[in-house]
């Protein structure tokens, strides 16, 4: 835990121009995505039971290689026990490789902001500034130096009718590009954060286009994947088999078909603790910030949300 409260790459508050909240998220919203190569850390207490599909879900800290083309082009490496998963794409197709068994899935882009997401960790910070900023108080909380840049301390906290189990996310914004350098989690009730992910070095600059194309190695499996469906709006119904999202801000639930069990998808029939309710019968799973269940009819709801938002929007 020491790793959270002193995060990699850190140094002393450097002294920067004083900008508004308002201004800070609107020029984040706004920023263009420059090509960029870097090391992004990930420090996780979410709690989460070991899941052998998901290594990387389990407590501790990784790290990952990260390059950017701009706007859609990415490139992530990520090394695991047994080898390597890299995550490529050229804007238009996401292609997964996993060197341990000798995968490839092969996914048409579905929405313009999957490729970065997909491949830049630092993205929910964005994601999380648009979702959030109209249901939160929203604060500049001093600066930071990250992976050797300066940053705002920008700071999202719920609004007292937000039901949450989240105390506020901390998003550290570089001072020149407006991209986020560091995105922070923390629970109701916690100093630290649960979840971090951050940059430790960071250099920007156009990168070699070979990184951003992926041609299968010889021999391996490649298996086509169907495009992401698109999301749609809180309170919409599902379309094609897409999730429905129930809420919005804070105490949003997203509900979707359970992932089948697979290479890529983890078993979560034995995790959590049994519940029932009008909705139905499942299990229920809880970390640090987050809560889903998983239904015996094949869906789950999941939320930085208690369990009774959940059974709500189950109910719905």
């Amino acid at each position: 835990m020491g790793l959270l409260a002193t995060p990699a790459g850190a140094g002393a508050a450097p002294e920067l121009p004083p900008v508004s909240p308002e201004d800070l998220v609107s020029s984040v919203i706004a920023a263009r995505h420059e090509p960029f190569a870097g090391t992004v850390e990930l420090d996780n207490a979410l709690g989460l039971p070991p899941l052998p599909q998901l290594p990387q879900a389990a407590d501790g800290t990784s790290t990952a290689r990260v390059w950017s083309g701009g706007e859609h082009q990415g490139r992530l490496s990520l090394p695991t026990a047994q080898g390597e998963r890299t995550i490529v794409t050229d804007g238009t197709t996401l292609w997964s490789w996993d060197s341990a068994d000798r995968t490839v899935t092969r996914r048409p882009i579905g929405e313009r902001q999957e490729a970065r997401a997909a491949t830049d960790p630092t993205a929910a910070a964005t994601q999380a500034i648009e979702m959030l900023r109209s249901t939160s108080a929203v604060t500049v909380d001093g600066t930071a130096e990250v992976a050797g840049r300066p940053a705002y301390e920008l700071v999202l906290a719920p609004a007292p009718t937000e039901r949450t189990l989240l105390r506020e996310v901390r998003i550290a914004v570089d001072a020149e590009k407006r991209m986020p350098l560091r995105f922070s989690v923390l629970a109701t009730g916690s100093a630290e954060p649960a979840l971090q992910v951050g940059f430790t070095d960071l250099t920007f600059g156009a990168q070699d286009p070979s990184l951003f194309t992926f041609t299968p190695p010889p021999g391996a499996t490649v298996t086509a994947a169907e495009p992401k469906s698109t999301s749609p709006a809180p309170g919409a119904p599902a379309t094609s088999g897409g999730p429905t999202v129930v809420g919005d801000g804070w105490d949003t639930v997203v509900i979707a078909k359970a992932p089948a069990e697979g290479r890529e998808s983890p078993d979560l029939s034995s995790l959590g603790t049994p519940v029932s309710g009008s909705w139905g019968s499942g299990r229920l799973i809880t970390t640090a910030v987050a809560t889903a269940i998983v239904t015996d009819d094949g869906r789950i709801a999941a939320g930085a949300v208690p369990e009774q938002v959940l059974t709500e929007a189950l109910s719905t």
